[in-house]
């Protein structure tokens, strides 16, 4: 018998955590590690990472980064919870906890208040409606990481902004779940680098109001005069058909591909991505540049 509205649980660790105080934030800030202090930096940007997407991001193995987050879980730094599967069970999502909420708050000069940090983000996270569609836009990022990581020639994520940075920047035409920049090296020996709008889809939304996003996007490209490519992930082949069949002429450079697993080579960096207009054969996302004529960086001057 399935549970399909069963909540969401926020387990304990199974031992006893110490209590928030002055002193173990300061524990917390002498046992610190740059890469841990990154660790904390995209979980508070990005509101929640599984164990997997931290580990493609910042971690040689699965190994030490279960080891690691569970010594930051220890001193109170990160919090995590599982979310309810109808059979086995999920991973890690892991979000800021309250002595890591001091540390970036006086790393940035400010007080934890002002960080707009609340002790409850943990229950506020796991139980929103968008969770599933955050995790799946974190994913695209992590396996973006990943790539790189394995390649260990220069390919790099070199910008990932949250849909609250771009909403803030651009929210009164458009509002893209995440803005990216992926660079790595071409033939020639000079980098190839692509800045793109992500547009994650989850096959809940009627395909005409996806479609209607792009008029914010052709606003912001008159309004800027800066043309950034929009790429929609899609959940499967026949979404992603439907889609295209309704996509005719759009303002600005659009591509499509289908949620690519984490253990595909090159992940959505690879040969996934299908131009609007065109019949492939599909390409690279750093050859999405020249899709659909001159693209022009989205990032600040």
């Amino acid at each position: 018998m399935t549970r399909p509205n069963a909540p969401r649980r926020l387990l304990p660790s199974r031992h006893q955590r110490p209590r928030v105080s002055q002193t173990l934030v300061a524990d917390l800030a002498e046992r610190l590690t740059p890469r841990d202090a990154e660790i904390l930096d995209a979980v508070w940007e990005h509101r929640v990472l599984t164990t997997d997407q931290l580990a493609a991001i910042f971690f040689p193995s699965i190994h030490r980064a279960r080891h690691r987050l569970l010594a930051l879980h220890e001193l109170r730094a990160l919090d995590r919870f599982r979310p309810w599967a109808p059979t086995g069970s999920r991973p890690w999502h892991w979000i800021l906890g309250t002595t890591g909420a001091h540390h970036l708050a006086a790393q940035r000069g400010i007080a934890p208040a002002e960080l707009r940090y609340r002790p409850d983000s943990a229950g506020a996270i796991a139980f929103s409606s968008r969770l599933t569609h955050q995790i799946g836009v974190n994913e695209f990022f992590a396996q973006l990481h990943a790539t790189a990581r394995s390649r260990d020639d220069g390919s790099a994520v070199a910008e990932w902004w949250p849909e609250r940075r771009c909403a803030a920047l651009w929210g009164d035409l458009a509002r893209p779940d995440a803005f990216g920049r992926w660079t790595e090296p071409s033939s020639n020996g000079h980098a190839d680098t692509i800045d793109f709008f992500l547009e994650h889809d989850t096959g809940t939304e009627p395909l005409s109001r996806v479609l209607a996003k792009l008029d914010g996007y052709a606003a912001l490209a008159e309004a800027t005069g800066i043309t950034t490519p929009v790429l929609f992930w899609l959940p499967n082949s026949t979404r992603e058909a439907n889609l295209r069949k309704l996509l005719t002429a759009p303002d600005v450079p659009v591509a499509t591909a289908v949620h690519t697993p984490a253990t595909a080579a090159d992940g959505p960096a690879g040969p996934v991505w299908l131009p609007a207009g065109s019949t492939g054969p599909r390409r690279r996302l750093s050859a999405l540049r020249d899709a659909g004529g001159p693209i022009m960086s989205a990032g600040p001057a």
